[in-house]
């Protein structure tokens, strides 16, 4: 593989893993009941809106239908990319 191919591979597989770790947030907002625009705008207030998100949202399935996602395991992959922030608030929400 050469370097570019391998590069671009890199950076296929994070952009891959990052809307997985969206979608695990999405999905737990759904099954929490909580609403994951409202939560990611008051973790990150100076931003856009994240179009990724909302994406992930029209992925989700109803929570009857979902696996179980933990709190812990949310803050865990948001943490693994960075989103300390978002992390917090989810503890905030989930302790509510």
């Amino acid at each position: 593989m050469k370097r570019s191919e391998k590069e671009q591979y890199i950076i296929d597989k994070y952009k891959q893993d990052e809307h997985m770790m969206i979608l695990i947030f999405a999905q737990w907002c759904v099954n929490n009941n909580l609403d994951a625009t409202s939560l990611y705008k008051k973790a990150y207030p100076n931003q856009p809106e994240n179009k990724a998100l909302l994406a992930a949202l029209e992925n989700t399935v109803p929570k009857e239908k979902a696996e179980e996602i933990t709190t812990d395991m949310v803050q865990y992959v948001l943490q693994l990319f960075g989103n300390d922030d978002l992390a917090f608030i989810i503890q905030e929400a989930k302790e509510k």
